[in-house]
């Protein structure tokens, strides 16, 4: 195991470096820069001004050469500086990336306690109407397009019966009660989560009706287990392998991918600050975002590999150690 996790962290780091490179160079090679959003903005600024300006931010040098730069500062700690929000790019990115692991983690963790169970029982009576009833709710939830239903939840909840509010923190309303910070999570939470469930649950409930077909399944009921032992004993852990896969992966795309529902609630997180950074041709900002995706979704699949030994015996990363 430990040599396995020293070559996995050897290869993420192969990963990020392409993955700077990558999206350095498509950043750098969208039209405009800065400089020229700063004349837009300035109809004063001359063409001296203009010049004197790409040559402090280093944009009259060759876009790889602003990248070697920017990846040896990286090497030491340095990520640069947010053009857009004026303070270096940790600063920026601490308070948006708290708020988007708040809302991934609680979304996440709702998601799966209501999937997992949901395709459990689905699985378990085939065809039945239970399993119509999980399956017609999972492929509602899976085509609601998420702006829709964000918006149908703050015209519900926000204008129509007034329990909750409509967008937002609780820092930007000034709010400090407990009660007044959960207020302001629930209808991303929710709207996260249902957008989530449908696909886990279709997903357990698949892998699920395939395990309960295998030989051992039909050898632990010839012995006399009980339905629940062989369910919940012999199944459910085979069953979960694939459906921790798309767990893990499920883990970068909410990191950023989130970026619906935080603009339609208003909610500063990672995937509208990327966004604004790309928009703003903030280079270091959009950049160190889109890497902590790629971070995310690395971990995730790390994570992924070390639960199919947990849930499955026969897999052991021992013999890659030798």
């Amino acid at each position: 195991m430990p040599a396995f996790l020293i070559r996995r962290f050897i290869h993420s780091l192969i990963v990020l470096f392409v993955m700077s490179a990558v999206i350095y160079g498509l950043i750098g090679l969208m039209p405009g820069d800065p400089v020229d959003l700063m004349i837009s903005a300035d109809p004063n600024v001359t063409a001296a001004d203009a010049a004197r300006l790409r040559t402090i931010y280093g944009l009259d040098q060759p876009l790889w050469s602003r990248y070697l730069h920017w990846l040896s500062a990286a090497a030491t700690g340095d990520f640069g500086y947010s053009r857009l929000y004026s303070q270096p790019v940790w600063q920026a990115i601490i308070p948006a990336l708290s708020n988007t692991l708040l809302l991934l983690i609680s979304s996440l963790a709702l998601a799966l306690v209501i999937a997992l169970p949901a395709g459990v029982f689905a699985a378990t009576r085939p065809y039945s109407l239970a399993d119509y009833g999980i399956n017609l709710t999972a492929f509602a939830g899976i085509s609601m397009p998420p702006f829709w239903l964000g918006i149908l939840l703050i015209l519900l909840f926000s204008v129509t019966l007034g329990w909750l509010p409509a967008g937002g923190t609780p820092q930007s309303a000034g709010a400090s009660g407990l009660w007044e910070h959960v207020q302001y999570l629930i209808l991303p939470i929710a709207a996260l989560t249902i957008a989530g469930v449908g696909g886990h649950t279709r997903y357990m409930r698949a892998s699920m009706i395939e395990t309960l077909r295998q030989d051992y399944i039909r050898t632990a009921r010839a012995k006399g287990l009980s339905e629940n032992r062989v369910v919940l004993g012999h199944a459910l852990r085979n069953a979960m392998i694939p459906v921790v896969t798309v767990i893990a992966l499920d883990l970068g795309v909410l990191f950023s991918g989130a970026l619906i529902t935080e603009t339609v609630f208003a909610y500063p997180g990672m995937g509208k600050l990327i966004f604004d950074a790309i928009m703003g041709n903030d280079y270091n900002l959009a950049l160190v975002g889109l890497l902590m995706a790629t971070t995310l979704t690395l971990i995730g699949n790390l994570l992924a590999d070390v639960a199919y030994a947990a849930l499955d015996p026969r897999i052991s990363y021992e013999n890659l150690d030798a």
